[in-house]
């Protein structure tokens, strides 16, 4: 495999009503979602979530959490009627978890196109915030990880592998590279500490936050690997590797080398292609020592007793991943693939050298120029608020407000996905998924679509009496190319079943 597998970003979200801070989040978040869906003609009964096929406390490691011993934060499997949820048109699902809304974007199959519906996911998260401004109270979003005062919410990564692939090596092989990968990918923040009463600044939002190796939860005794087995997809096949270990990001060069040099380590996990030993002493300390260093300068130490600084164990990634790409493919490796090598390679030159360098690709050194500029302009100590202030308003998401946005806009930060491209994708799936069947269910038959999860959509046909389930258990299946004529020739809803009924005898 190269960089090329099936994979997403979901993202939840800050929300704030300026001047109110003791706003009920959940309200809110439910109007986020539910004016931005009545903007797209959707209503949140006529397209919600299915949770058929939903297995949360099924562990990767070959046992179920039993649901007594569970957090009620890891019940993803229970419809609770009172929280918006709805599934859009490009695919995506929006809704509100817990006290957030969060942009699910649809699966993709490649870390750029898993860049443009991330951005999707930012255009979505606007527009429901301009709609919502002349709506008193008003509120407001931001894309990063934590408030600042001890909570913390997530950016997951989700990742499709081979079922063939034993979970431990998984977990001794993307442990060492998870733990740095933070010095390309992190988005910076000022406070140490859960609750930042520290002063100072680090590269990463949500290390501090971390308490364990392996384990199921996300929102306690948060794991650095997560065990959650819910493969969304065919299981004696695959299983979905869901991260939630990373940052949200804003820079789109840092954002792409997460998600495709992550994917390159997998593929090479998948291939027990490592010859390397590189694990590292206690993880989670690591983790967050790491990332109160912004110098780069502070070694970690490998279990065979070397010291080593974390960018020197990027290289040696990214050095085995290229030779890797190299000696499978040659020179008919994908363009994808080549991307990712050289914004890897880019990043870590610049972070080998002076971090600083690094600011028109890297979140967490972009936000450290602008602050350092605020730092030295009215001689601010880490301690100050006012420096806080600026870490929020850096992920606001309005365009003349948030400080990443204005960074883009201004030429300061390299951009990859122009927004004209991210526009688009708020309303068209991608093609190359099942996300598009998905999609076009809903754009086409809206009235019909009483339901949809990742892998089915379930729709009321005139005349029948029960719903009908369409199952799409293989992510590739469902493509424009696969399934577009049926959908576009369908004049109504029982047609189209009809037509994949017909092609589903046929190859049998």
């Amino acid at each position: 495999m190269t960089v090329r597998r099936v994979m997403g970003i979901e993202t939840e979200y800050g929300i704030s009503v300026p001047g109110s801070p003791t706003a009920n989040p959940m309200v809110l978040s439910g109007d986020v979602v539910t004016t931005y869906a009545a903007s797209r003609g959707i209503r949140p009964a006529q397209a919600s979530w299915d949770y058929a096929d939903e297995t949360p406390l099924h562990d990767a490691r070959g046992f179920d959490m039993g649901r007594g011993a569970a957090h009620p934060s890891q019940l993803t499997d229970i419809e609770d009627p009172t929280m918006a949820n709805v599934v859009l048109t490009n695919g995506a699902r929006l809704y509100v978890d817990h006290a957030h809304p969060e942009y699910s974007s649809p699966e993709v199959t490649n870390p750029r196109d898993a860049v443009v519906w991330d951005k999707a996911g930012e255009l979505v998260m606007r527009e429901a915030v301009h709609r919502l401004a002349t709506v008193p109270p008003g509120v407001n979003l931001y894309k990063n990880n934590t408030d600042g005062k001890g909570a913390s919410y997530g950016t997951h990564e989700n990742y499709l592998m081979s079922r063939r692939t034993p979970f431990s090596r998984i977990i001794a092989q993307l442990t060492p590279f998870f733990v740095v990968r933070q010095v390309m990918a992190g988005s910076g923040r000022v406070g140490i500490g859960v609750d930042s009463r520290t002063a100072g600044y680090q590269l990463a939002q949500r290390s501090d936050f971390f308490e364990t190796e392996v384990g199921l939860e996300t929102t306690l005794k948060r794991p650095i690997i997560n065990t959650r087995d819910e493969p969304h997809a065919v299981a004696d096949l695959y299983r979905r590797l869901h991260v939630i270990l990373g940052d949200a990001n804003h820079c789109d060069v840092a954002n792409l080398v997460k998600m495709g040099s992550t994917s390159l380590v997998l593929a090479m996990i998948e291939d027990d292609a490592f010859r390397t030993e590189l694990s590292i002493r206690s993880p989670v300390r690591t983790l967050q020592a790491v990332s109160h260093d912004p110098s780069l300068q502070s070694t970690i130490e490998l279990t065979d007793g070397r010291s080593i600084r974390p960018v020197e164990l990027l290289r040696t990634f990214h050095e085995l991943a290229a030779s890797y790409v190299d000696d499978k493919w040659g020179s008919d490796v994908d363009a994808e693939t080549t991307e990712v090598l050289h914004w890897w390679d880019t990043v870590l030159t610049a972070l080998e050298g002076d971090p600083m360098d690094a600011r028109r690709w890297v979140d967490w050194v972009a936000k450290l120029s602008v602050l350092e500029g605020y730092r030295e302009r009215d001689s601010l100590g880490w301690g100050d608020p006012r420096l806080k202030a600026v870490d929020i308003q850096w992920s606001d998401v309005r365009a003349d407000r948030g400080l990443a946005h204005r960074l883009a806009a201004t030429g300061r930060v390299d951009v990859l996905v122009p927004e004209a491209e991210a526009t688009r994708a708020m309303d068209e799936a991608p093609e190359d998924t099942r996300a598009w069947f998905r999609g076009a269910c809903l754009r086409k038959f809206p009235e019909s679509v009483v339901a949809a999860s990742w892998d089915s959509v379930v729709v009321e046909v005139p005349g029948e009496r029960s719903l009908q389930r369409i199952p799409i258990l293989e992510p590739l299946r469902g493509t424009k190319d696969a399934v577009g004529d049926l959908v576009d020739g369908a004049p109504d809803i029982r047609s189209l079943l009809e037509s994949l009924a017909a092609v589903e005898r046929s190859a049998d």
